[in-house]
């Protein structure tokens, strides 16, 4: 029997902290060294003085944005890319925050400095003072991406649009750098700022390239990988089964995903996430889709020989999170199919295993009789839940505290890997909390949008 391997996020956490911290210092630093806010009995210094500095974290803060979607594999091992995705979401609306700080108190401070009207001043830093004019179009570039960034904009928007659209963050980044450089006074005075501004925007800029464009480039070279058969599991579900080369190199574990591309000539620009279905075997490699909307539904008809790229692997789904040797296992819908992957590989260990499947309808069950193949081979407990979410039976509404306790013994003494549509993973979240299951022990993954 394998013994558990405890997790340990808060490690790549308290780092991040650690390291934002020591940043933050160091720009509070350069500020100061920088004449800090001057005279305060001066016109605006005040105002000028908080522009300067909401302007330093707010650089730094997309340094941190850049460092979260690097999808360096420490972090994503560590903490998941669903994670680190959500605080690059979060952390994105405080830098856009302290960035619309920054040109306010500017300018205000500018104009009480000069005895001259606001908008008057807009105009004279616009286009009478060098490279701010690069900076507001970095500034609009940015609040683009943040609006779309909304959850109302995301629901109505493509992946591929929204993907689009970050790009162009980049850009803004890019131009906002520059602007700091050539005119913020942090800089102009002082050598050692510029070399530390350089060093900390190129160290991130560098992991965005070697970890976004390198490393999945050269993979895909290495690996060659192709499809070769295509699976029909139901009406509206398939398994696509990839193969390539040097496959056991790949560092791949049931419970992660890819971002997969299948070079057609529809479908070459488009990039989606999608779990393995089943253990990599360091031979081939399996997903099961369903059709969802037009990217997945044209995937059911990709024919075998096609050419695939896949970046990735993406993900902390996996049984190194474990702490327990006991394990519940929840999926929904098609969300089983990173579960049905974990259940496989669980099979080799004999240990202690409980599957729950979570569908609407009996029709919406995919990959069942596998799920009950592997469930006899490990001695696993497999629970198929059928019914909609307002269900009830013996033990009170369905996934409740009530009916999961029933169907799970010890299941405090469990670590849950749940993993389903958004709803139910909420709700299923909710009922461990009220069941006294630690936070700790919760292993949940969700496809966010990820720049």
């Amino acid at each position: 029997m394998t013994s558990a391997r405890p997790a340990k996020p808060l490690g790549a956490t308290w780092w991040l902290w650690a390291l934002l911290a020591l940043n933050a210092a160091w720009c509070t630093d350069l500020f100061f060294l920088g004449g800090g806010f001057g005279t305060l009995a001066a016109p605006g210094a005040l105002l000028t003085g908080l522009g300067r500095l909401t302007g330093l974290y707010g650089a730094l803060g997309l340094v941190v944005q850049l460092v979260l979607i690097a999808r360096i594999p420490w972090l994503e091992r560590s903490l998941g890319m669903d994670r680190l995705t959500l605080w690059h979401r979060w952390s994105g609306f405080w830098v856009l925050w302290l960035l619309l700080a920054h040109v306010t108190f500017i300018t205000l401070g500018y104009a009480g400095q000069d005895h001259s009207p606001v908008l008057g001043e807009i105009g004279t830093l616009l286009f009478d003072t060098q490279d701010v004019l690069k900076s507001a179009v970095a500034m609009v570039l940015l609040i683009v991406v943040a609006v779309t960034s909304a959850r109302s904009a995301r629901r109505k928007m493509r992946y591929e649009s929204w993907h689009f659209a970050h790009l162009y963050a980049y850009l803004a980044v890019l131009l906002g750098f520059l602007h700091q450089v050539t005119v913020g006074r942090d800089f102009i005075g002082s050598p050692v700022g510029r070399v530390y501004w350089w060093g900390l925007y190129g160290t991130a800029l560098a992991a965005v390239l070697a970890f976004r464009l390198i490393l999945p480039v050269s993979r895909g070279l290495r690996h060659n990988l192709r499809v070769t058969s295509v699976v029909r599991e139901s009406h509206d579900v398939v398994s696509i089964h990839v193969s390539g080369r040097q496959l056991d190199t790949l560092p791949a574990r049931s419970g992660q995903f890819f971002l997969w591309r299948f070079l057609t000539k529809d479908q070459w620009w488009q990039a989606h996430p999608y779990s393995l279905s089943a253990m990599p075997d360091g031979r081939s490699l399996r997903i099961t889709v369903k059709a969802l909307g037009d990217g997945s539904a044209a995937l059911h008809g990709i024919h075998p020989g096609t050419r695939v790229f896949a970046e990735g692997p993406y993900g902390a789904f996996t049984t190194r999170k474990r702490t327990k040797r006991g394990v519940l296992l929840i999926g929904g819908g098609v969300g089983v199919t990173p579960v049905r992957a974990l259940l496989e590989e669980l099979s080799a260990a004999r240990d202690d295993v409980v599957v729950v499947y979570r569908v609407s309808d009996q029709r919406d069950a995919v990959l069942v009789d596998e799920l009950r193949a592997l469930a006899r081979r490990n001695g696993a407990r497999l629970h198929i839940v059928v019914g909609p979410s307002t269900a009830t039976g013996r033990h009170g509404p369905i996934m409740g505290p009530a009916h999961l306790s029933a169907m799970v013994p010890r299941i405090r003494q469990r670590d849950v890997f749940l993993c389903g549509p958004p709803g139910m993973t909420a709700a299923v979240q909710r009922t461990l909390t009220q069941l006294g299951v630690p936070a700790g022990q919760c292993h949940t993954e969700r496809f966010a949008f990820a720049a």
